[in-house]
């Protein structure tokens, strides 16, 4: 209220005290006039204390009445205060008004305090890296969204881990932050560096993700290796044949072409080999990191089919595709899914019957207890000679054949079905290999749909 209503409003306060006041004496004073009444200066006295006490009396209990408004709207904080003050005498006034301006104060400040505590908390959640709340005994309280995205489901996985079980405790006993390598095997081989630190009751845990650095690392070794064994030979064969074009066959024209067709297989599988491995390590570098995009793999595997048409009728093959029409989305990375049924649809022609009919096969996950419910199982079936129970385990190792020769002789890298593997990996699912020799073989991949 404005400064000037409120001294309008005191005169009209005092006057009404005095009428109040006043009443009780000239009540007296009518009374000894008419004798009703001895006018001794005791009852004289008497009557005024009376009238002063009752016109006090009146003010103070409307004073009281206000200032009880007061008190009720700031025990219902932060609702709405009274702001008529006008009636209040000056100290109340006073009093009334300061409480007021001292609990809107405070309401500013918790409005500032909320506001930077909001700021603090979308600041937290925009961190590259997995932050996590855990009480004493390691039990989650709350995770970030880098944490939800980086690990989903298998948080589960790195809190039993007796590594981090153990760095937890000795955080929850001292002061002084904590940190430990640990190292998880499942969905996917990670490698993470966590820090703990204990506010006294909670533990808090920033887990720093060094898969990628330790798969380039690995990337660089195995390349070489690997690179350097495979590649071996079919360099030394174009050594041999540069050497002996510029030698003894230096003017025979059939020999040339003879072996320039055999340096231009030979070269064709060196480029083979390299996007194998360029391919495969891009893969491993990406594995521990889910896709999260959602796609339909019905257009995905029509696509491939259409793609292998030259391979198939140089072949004399046919491929039988069957498709679901209640396939779900699934989360993946549509260019590996290509990936993966190319290179399980090319083996399948190479290695199959010649003449013979592949068969694939997309249903809504469900129907097979081996396989989670929710998702998709997409299987090719070919009619070749089978695989000896032996090798099945061994078959997604990195350039690990079955008949080296045939390998060679049709182009196959031995890492066809590496990659299938990694990809698979990295989309959580699961790859199923059945074959008996004499009976073909059944490829079975099971790709899980959203929040598995």
């Amino acid at each position: 209220m404005p400064e000037s209503a409120l001294g309008r409003a005191w005169p009209a306060a005092f006057a009404f005290f005095l009428a109040l006041a006043a009443l009780p004496t000239l009540v007296f004073g009518l009374l000894v006039g008419f004798g009703e009444l001895h006018a001794q200066p005791g009852l004289f006295a008497w009557a005024i204390c009376t009238s002063v006490a009752v016109g006090f009396g009146a003010l103070l209990g409307r004073d009281l009445m206000v200032m009880t408004r007061l008190v009720r709207a700031l025990q219902n904080y932060p609702q709405h205060l009274p702001r008529d003050t006008s009636l209040l005498v000056p100290g109340m006034r006073t009093l009334g008004q300061e409480a007021i301006r001292l609990v809107q104060a405070e309401r500013i400040s918790r409005a500032r305090l909320s506001a930077s505590a909001a700021e603090d908390r979308a600041l937290v959640e925009r961190l590259p890296d997995p932050l996590m709340k855990l009480d004493a005994t390691g039990n989650l309280i709350w995770r970030n969204a880098s944490a939800i995205t980086a690990f989903g489901n298998e948080t589960g996985a790195l809190l039993r881990h007796p590594t981090l079980r153990a760095a937890l405790a000795a955080a929850a006993e001292g002061r002084a932050p904590v940190r430990e390598k640990i190292a998880l095997a499942a969905p996917v081989p990670r490698e993470l560096e966590v820090t703990l630190i204990s506010l006294g009751g909670p533990v808090y845990m920033l887990v720093n993700d060094r898969t990628h650095e330790r798969a380039l690392e690995k990337m660089r070794a195995d390349f070489i290796a690997n690179s350097s064994h495979e590649l071996r030979t079919p360099l030394a064969s174009l050594i041999g044949f540069i050497e002996t074009l510029r030698g003894p066959a230096a003017n025979d024209r059939q020999a040339q072409a003879r072996f320039l067709g055999i340096m231009t297989e030979q070269a064709a599988r060196m480029q083979r080999l390299l996007d194998d491995l360029l391919s495969l390590s891009r893969i491993e570098i990406s594995e521990h990191q889910p896709p999260e995009e959602m796609q339909s793999i019905a257009p995905v595997l029509e696509r491939i089919v259409a793609s292998l048409e030259p391979v198939l009728r140089a072949n004399d093959a046919r491929i039988d595709c069957t498709l679901a029409p209640d396939l779900p989305m699934i989360p993946a990375d549509a260019d590996q899914l290509a990936q993966i049924f190319t290179n399980l649809l090319d083996n399948a022609i190479k290695y199959g019957k010649r003449g013979g009919t592949i068969r694939l096969q997309a249903v809504r996950a469900g129907a097979d207890t081996r396989f989670e419910p929710g998702g998709v199982l997409v299987s090719v079936a070919d009619d070749g000679a089978g695989i000896a129970r032996e090798h099945i385990p061994r078959l997604t190792e990195r350039f690990y054949r079955v008949d080296k020769g045939r390998s060679r002789a049709v182009g196959g890298t031995g890492l066809g079905l590496a990659i299938v593997k990694h990809v698979v990996n990295r989309h959580r699912g699961r790859l199923v290999i059945e074959s008996a020799e004499g009976q073909g073989s059944v490829f079975m991949v099971w790709l899980p749909g959203r929040g598995f």
